[in-house]
Formats: structure tokens, C-alpha cells, sequence
């Protein structure tokens, strides 16, 4: 998940971590998608090029598309699929402050690419023009809204180059796995290519350890949720790519019944943190949330059954669609749940 902005709770379900003003703007541009369409078509190197993505909007080029624009964790993605030189900028963060590569970046040489924007609202039209892009690819949580493509220069954008979305919420993390690949392979990527099916491999053994680990737990209740100064966000796995797909693998993980706007989370005062009755916390790790230290701070925390057992694990709630991204998750995930036990 992005790193700073209130606008990243919309996105994955997550963190108001803001005003609430900054967090009305972020609820516009970000959220669930809908179906998703599959067809592609590459005619050889030259040929006419098309994929049909999730807006249901066949995209089409004269060629396959060899200077392409993505979102930092959708470059990844491609990354992990085979492709590498095709991508020439990334919006998003990118690179801490120290100009070392973020998380979310995975394998992708962000020393190669351009940054057209490094958080969220950045987003330099005029480095995105000069990089003659053929492609702009990126997530889609809410229908037709493109992650971190600004709305207020949306139309100037999306004028310069096709665009690709592919949805990431409301269907399982398999899903965005699978159309990320097949959009890489009508882009050139050889899927069969031992990378990408060794990636393959270990995903289907992590998904089926977990399966394993989720059945031997006894009913273990796993809460995910993110901190903030004042609330505790509870989120939903009906809504959240990654959680929706641990819980069709057995984890049994709290659903909130008070969604906040856009069904992501429960948004919980420190004095209601006990709300949910949890054995294991999938805490968010990303910079933008509270860390258990700081976290260990707040009384309502410190009293949490799960928190009390020390069964807090972190939650790389960035997840990077594709099989070499998502394998660790469900490894780390596996390994928590093995070593956890019922305290609620």
C-alpha cells in the first residue's frame, strides 16, 4: 500500500491518516473495480497490439507498446513477469529519502526509470510527455478511476498514451495475479520463462501451506488493521485483495459490520479497540501506520488479548500482484499462524 497520503485508505481499505478534508478528496479517487475482461492480441513484433481490460475498454496500438508509463508497484509486477526495458517512468512512491528503492518497488531498477511523482497528487506531465510513452498501465479500485493518476490532470494524461487498469479490489488477489501476467505476456513476456514459473511454484506451495496452517489453527481469528494517532481501522476481507484471498484459504478474519464509506474498514475510537475479538493482529507496516512501538503507547492496545500474547505480525498491506510479490505473504502469514495460539 502507498506510504503517506489519507488518500491510501480509500485504495486498499485502509488509514485515514489525515484531516478529514485531505481524506473527502482521497475517497474520490480510489476504491473497489469491477468485472474484468481477458482478451488480448499481439500480431508479432510490429503487429497491431490489443488488450481488453477492466474498464471493459478494448486498448489498441498500432504495435506492441515498448515505452510504457505504470504505477511503482504495477512496474513491479511486470518486472516479476519478464518484463524490464519496456518501462521507462513510474508514479507512486518510488524511492524513501535516502533515494533507495521502496518495498512496493520490488525488482524494478528504479535508478533506470523516471520518476514522474513520488506520493500521492505528483505527477509531472511534462516528464511523462518527454518520455513519449506508448502505454500507461496502473491499478483501478473504483471503476474507471485510475490509481495515482491525478484527477484534476486526468484528461491531459490519458491524452498523451492508451491506458490499461486492471482491477485490485473485490476479487482475490489470484485475480489481479492473473491478469497482470496475461497483460504482460501480449506485451512481450514469456510466461514460461523459469522466473516466472519457479514465482509460480512457490506461490501454489505458500498458498497450500497456509491452507494447511489455517485448518490446523483451531478456529484462530486473525483482525488486519492499520493505527492511527486516534482510531484503530479494522479491515474488511470482503474488500481487500490480498485478505479476500487468505480467507478463501481458511484464515478466518474478522469482518467488520460498521464499514466506513467505500467498505473497506471499520474505523474503531481507542476506547472501542477490543471490539473484535482477535488471536493474531495483522498489523500494517507501512510507514504511514503506527508501529508497535509506538502503538504500545495506548492502554486500549496494550490491552488486547492478541497483543498481550505477542501475536502481532507485520502486514505488508502493499500487496505486489504477481506470484513472486505475493509468495512471501502467505508464507509470513503461514508462519504466524503456526506459531500462534487461541487467546480470545
Amino acid at each position: 500500500m502507498p506510504h503517506s497520503s489519507p488518500s491510501h485508505l480509500t485504495r486498499r481499505g485502509l488509514l485515514a491518516l489525515g484531516g478529514a478534508a485531505a481524506l473527502g478528496g482521497a475517497l474520490t479517487a480510489c476504491g473497489s473495480g469491477g468485472g474484468s475482461g481477458s482478451s488480448s492480441a499481439k500480431e508479432g513484433d510490429g503487429g497491431a497490439w490489443s488488450f481488453t481490460d477492466d474498464r471493459k475498454k478494448k486498448v489498441t496500438a498500432k504495435s506492441t507498446p515498448k515505452r510504457i508509463v505504470a504505477f511503482t508497484g504495477t512496474a513491479a509486477a511486470l518486472v516479476d513477469f519478464g518484463l524490464d526495458k519496456e518501462i521507462v517512468g513510474v508514479f507512486g512512491e518510488t524511492k524513501d529519502k535516502d533515494g533507495k528503492a521502496v518495498a512496493q518497488a520490488g525488482d524494478l531498477n528504479v535508478g533506470k526509470v523516471t520518476v514522474l511523482g513520488n506520493a500521492w497528487g505528483e505527477f509531472s506531465i511534462e516528464k511523462y510527455a518527454a518520455l513519449r510513452p506508448e502505454l500507461l498501465i496502473t491499478h483501478m479500485f473504483n471503476q474507471g478511476a485510475l490509481w495515482y493518476v491525478p484527477d484534476e490532470s486526468k484528461d491531459k494524461i490519458l491524452g498523451l498514451a492508451p491506458s490499461v487498469a486492471v482491477t485490485t479490489a473485490r476479487v482475490p488477489m489470484t485475480e489481479p495475479i492473473k491478469r497482470y501476467a496475461e497483460l504482460a505476456e501480449s506485451l512481450g513476456a514469456d510466461l514460461k520463462a523459469k522466473k516466472v514459473t519457479d514465482a509460480k511454484a512457490r506461490f501454489e506451495a505458500a498458498a497450500e501451506t497456509l491452507r494447511k496452517a489455517a485448518k490446523a489453527s483451531g478456529g484462530l481469528k486473525v483482525l488486519a488493521a492499520s493505527g492511527s494517532a486516534d482510531l484503530l481501522y479494522a479491515s474488511n476481507p470482503k474488500s481487500n485483495s490480498d485478505l479476500m484471498y487468505f480467507a478463501e484459504l481458511g484464515v478466518d478474519i474478522v469482518v467488520p459490520d460498521k464499514l466506513d464509506d467505500g467498505g473497506y474498514f471499520e474505523s474503531l475510537s481507542w476506547e472501542n479497540a477490543g471490539k473484535y475479538k482477535a488471536d493474531l493482529i495483522l498489523l500494517d507496516n507501512r510507514d504511514s501506520a503506527l508501529q508497535p512501538k509506538a502503538l504500545a503507547a495506548k492502554p486500549a492496545w496494550a490491552e488486547l488479548p492478541a497483543v498481550k500474547a505477542g501475536q502481532i505480525t507485520p502486514w505488508d498491506s502493499v500487496p505486489r500482484f504477481s506470484y513472486a510479490g505475493a509468495a512471501p505473504l502467505l508464507e509470513n502469514l503461514a508462519k504466524a499462524i503456526q506459531g500462534a495460539k487461541k487467546v480470545s
